[in-house]
């Protein structure tokens, strides 16, 4: 008999929504890369003072491919919303994989809530500017929460038509912003210093690669979307490589091109003076006054996008997690008419509008208190998440028999959990100077810690979980499975432990 309720608790998600380039329009959305080219790279320049950005964008970019090769052979085994949580279940036990899990809601929290401040500040001064019109920055911020929640329900793939409009015009407006500015050069020659290796070396360059990391942030989200496409063992792999290959080729373009206008000696003043509008000062001499406004609404439209690609992978997260019922299984839920994880969607607007409230009633600064350290403090959990997991997969292959080769299930994962590592103790050691505070502030320790303190809780919740629930303790880490599980995971010989 048909359910005549409008959503159900269910066991999977939509299935066959989702081809490889609406996988790839969700996570490059979710980088936002006019976002990362016009405030992230100027930023880099600005905070760090090092003048190695662009090197440092390649330099992740090749660290985050070597990630992707034992990623990706994972998602070839197990196929879950829950990405992160799943596969370091799979590979070091169930207490670290509901660790990560909590890891990775307070992670993405952060960066899809953070994004408000941006979203909300840079419309507001664009009306203003444009139009005259005197608009508080929390107004706009709650205008995108609204479309945001309405979209987080919808069909996965009316999602991801939205961000291929806006990917592919903001994409192309920065292209040729960078041919604009490498046609014009400083002095009248082209410099190449800044892509120079050598920088890779220089003092502060930990700073420059954490803000490089943070810009990637959103590329390791294909997996998350993996039971919603068509093929989740051909869409995951190849979704991840095209990802980090244009983003990281468009990132450190970008940042060299803006060196090359200014001169290498003249970017990091450029930055500190200009801020986020130094792209469109450059180009501004040199192109129409239309033009430029164009690349402006694509600015605001790529944090737009960003948000809703964040706020999808929230709601999936709490979705895998009510599945399993580690969290309340009606988190589970589901729309009938369209598939998407209601309940974990509503949760996350829920979320997102009380801090907004918060902010506001606290009179905040939207840019640096919300934008800023709280989209860098998400993307420190997502460096977290990825290196734990690039340690999971040596784990998970070294006990499950295999015929994928020691590069992929040793050699590259081992690497980059090593070259993740570096970054993340660098990134804490330098998190003072990425968020702008004293190195005798409290603050650069308080928003660390706060993982600490979620994946303690979550490593507790689980044992919790085994001494007084040990069905659902059992079924953790088996996503569509967890109702008959304990199952066998594919291609492995044991179960997680």
């Amino acid at each position: 008999m048909r359910n005549s309720k409008p959503d159900t608790v269910s066991a999977v998600l939509a299935r066959g929504r989702l081809g490889i380039p609406s996988v790839v329009f969700f996570v490059i959305a979710a980088a936002a890369p006019l976002t990362v080219v016009a405030g992230g790279a100027t930023t880099g320049y600005a905070v760090t003072g090092v003048v190695g950005i662009p090197v440092s964008y390649l330099a992740v970019a090749a660290i985050l491919a070597l990630f992707a090769v034992g990623y990706v052979a994972m998602s070839r085994r197990i196929v879950n919303a829950g990405a992160f949580y799943t596969y370091v279940t799979h590979g070091l036990g169930k207490p670290a994989g509901v660790a990560t899990a909590f890891v990775a809601l307070l992670a993405y929290n952060a960066m899809q809530i953070g994004l408000y401040g941006g979203f909300g500040a840079v419309l507001a001064q664009f009306l203003q500017d444009r139009y005259g019109w005197n608009i508080t920055w929390w107004l706009c911020a709650l205008a995108a929460w609204a479309v945001v929640a309405v979209l987080g329900l919808l069909r996965i793939d009316l999602n991801g038509k939205v961000l291929a409009v806006v990917l592919v015009a903001e994409c192309a407006v920065a292209v040729v912003f960078d041919v604009v500015m490498v046609s014009n050069p400083a002095g009248g020659g082209i410099s190449f210093d800044t892509l120079a290796p050598s920088h890779i070396f220089a003092a502060g360059i930990g700073a420059a690669l954490v803000t490089a990391i943070t810009g990637f942030v959103g590329f390791e989200g294909t997996v998350v979307f993996s039971e919603e496409t068509k093929d989740p063992r051909r869409t995951v792999a190849r979704a991840t490589y095209i990802a980090v290959g244009v983003i990281g080729l468009l990132y450190g373009l970008s940042a060299w091109a803006m060196s090359v206008a200014t001169g290498p000696d003249k970017i990091v003043d450029a930055a500190r003076a200009d801020g986020t509008d130094l792209i469109f000062n450059l180009v501004s001499p040199h192109l129409g006054a239309s033009v430029v406004t164009v690349g402006r609404v694509l600015f605001i439209t790529s944090l737009f996008a960003a948000l809703l690609a964040f706020h999808h992978t929230v709601a999936r997260y709490l979705f895998a997690l009510g599945r399993e019922r580690v969290l309340p299984t009606w988190l589970a839920r589901t729309s009938r008419r369209t598939g998407a994880p209601k309940a974990g969607s509503i949760v996350q607007s829920v979320i997102a509008v009380a801090v907004l409230i918060g902010y506001a009633v606290a009179n905040a600064d939207p840019i640096v208190h919300l934008f800023f350290w709280i989209t860098v403090t998400g993307g420190l959990g997502v460096l977290v998440l990825m290196t734990v997991t690039s340690a999971a997969v040596v784990a998970f292959f070294a006990r499950t028999p295999h015929r994928d080769g020691r590069w992929r299930t040793a050699i590259a994962p081992l690497a980059a959990t090593g070259a993740l590592a570096a970054i993340l103790v660098v990134t804490i050691q330098e998190f003072d100077t990425l968020l702008g505070v004293a190195a005798t502030s409290p603050l650069r320790w308080w928003f660390p810690a706060a993982y600490g303190i979620a994946a303690v809780l979550g490593a507790a919740w689980a044992v919790t979980l085994r001494a007084t629930r040990p069905d659902v303790f059992a079924a953790i880490g088996f996503g569509a499975e967890s109702t008959a599980a304990p199952l066998r995971t594919p291609d492995a010989t044991r179960q997680p432990v």
